[in-house]
């Protein structure tokens, strides 16, 4: 396994601009001072998964300090912050001034222009939007998946990915599982045939579902919905895209494509109070991939159901089955075990993400995540496509898509996209009736 790390590595430096191996005085002068500089970090985005990834990035470089934070409501800023300070105060690498804590709609923008490093993670229908504005100003991102809610976002987002390449940015999407050394071990095997060619697929995420943040009398209708973020699509995308993008970007990773078309159904049986808003509560689609393999993907948020979040891919000579939490493991065509990969004690995916990313800005070699991310959070739009209309959804129409469900440039008195019914419930999609395209 450590071999097979070691050498995955390796090929991701030796993969970067020749001048790695053979530098110049030159490039010698700019990786010292790649390695010398104190590199200062924005975190936009304050809630638990900002807040660890912020904590991630802290421990993944030594001559490093966090000095700015941006979030749209203050209780969520001071929360991450007082964690934060007692944690980093002395260590020299926790530097955020009053003046630097900024609250509203636009404080990302004064969070990103004085860091050199960003880490993106308020909810995804605003990633295109800061993304591009971090890209615009030079800066290196973290950004957490998925990272558009709409295909303008993605569109964005893919536009701001080459501009990063040209600039030489580095960009990591919190697509973790492509750092994780149970599932880099399995992929090697699988290209070196141990399996066959890979024909299909399923892939999972059923659970007994998230948090549920209740109105309050004080809230206004858009304060309500970006508090309860997780259940409006202008802000989340629906579970199939915030959680089941993990198990779907590893078919796209595994089978080294993306789908031709999606078609499948889904509805809301259990999860349907008013504080649900408009989302689903169980998803099944079937992706078709240009090679011919299909892939049925399922995602569920039900209590006192059957839970499962993994994946296994069939090939023409065995089959193989991963998972976050445990080994990956491949067969052969009588269910023979021929191979067991384990992640190495210690190894945190998560922490990796980041280890890497600064890796590669000292270093100055190639990183950027960006078009997969975006390309795998649009096959998760595509089974929400699906199952909302009963349609089958090709990619190429899928790209075409105008339909804009983040408002832009908004501030606190901005009507939210999406309003409650007289009765207090939203609209939910139907099969049949509602246009995706």
């Amino acid at each position: 396994m450590q071999n097979t790390r070691r050498d995955f590595v390796k090929r991701s430096t030796m993969a970067s601009a020749g001048l790695v191996l053979t530098p110049s005085l030159e490039t010698r002068g700019m990786f010292n001072i790649f390695n010398e500089k104190k590199l200062k970090v924005a975190l936009v985005g304050c809630g638990g998964r900002g807040s660890g990834a912020a904590n991630q990035a802290l421990q993944a470089d030594d001559n490093i300090e966090l000095v700015a934070m941006a979030d749209a409501f203050e209780d969520r800023l001071t929360e991450s912050y007082n964690n934060l300070y007692e944690k980093y105060k002395d260590t020299g690498k926790f530097s955020v001034k009053e003046k630097n804590k900024f609250v509203g709609f636009d404080g990302y923008k004064r969070a990103i222009d004085i860091a050199d490093v960003v880490i993106l993670a308020t909810p995804p229908g605003f990633r295109p939007a800061h993304f591009a504005y971090a890209v615009e100003n030079g800066k290196h991102v973290f950004m957490e998946k998925p990272v558009a809610t709409d295909v303008p976002g993605i569109q964005k987002v893919l536009k701001y990915a080459r501009e990063a390449k040209d600039k030489n940015l580095k960009v990591v999407v919190g697509l973790q599982r492509r750092y994780q050394e149970n599932y880099l071990a399995a992929l090697e095997e699988i290209k070196k045939g141990a399996v066959g060619k890979l024909v299909g697929g399923q892939v999972y995420w059923n659970s007994a579902g998230v948090w549920v943040r209740p109105r309050k009398p004080e809230y206004t209708e858009l304060e309500y919905q970006m508090r309860n973020w997780y259940y409006f699509n202008w802000l989340c995308g629906d579970h199939i895209l915030e959680q089941h993008i993990h198990n779907i970007d590893v078919a796209n990773w595994f089978l080294d494509e993306f789908p031709v078309s999606a078609q499948g159904m889904g509805g809301r049986q259990v999860r349907t109070g008013k504080d649900h808003g408009e989302i689903f509560d169980h998803h099944f689609v079937e992706f078709t991939y240009p090679s011919g393999a299909v892939i049925s993907s399922q995602c569920r948020h039900q209590p006192g159901t059957y839970n499962r979040v993994a994946e296994q891919f069939q090939g023409t000579k065995g089959f193989v089955s991963t998972n976050d939490a445990a080994a990956a493991f491949l067969y052969d065509l009588e269910g023979n075990e021929i191979g067991k990969f384990e992640n190495s004690s210690g190894h945190n995916p998560y922490q990796e993400e980041h280890n890497r990313l600064f890796k590669a800005i000292r270093e100055n070699t190639k990183l950027n995540n960006a078009e997969y991310g975006a390309k795998s959070t649009l096959t998760a739009i595509m089974g929400r496509m699906a199952t909302y209309s009963g349609e089958v959804i090709k990619w190429e129409d899928a790209m075409q898509s105008t339909l804009q469900l983040v408002p832009d440039d908004m501030t606190w008195d901005t009507p939210p996209p999406v309003l409650p019914k007289a009765d207090g419930f939203y609209e939910i999609p139907t099969p049949g009736k509602t246009k995706v395209l």
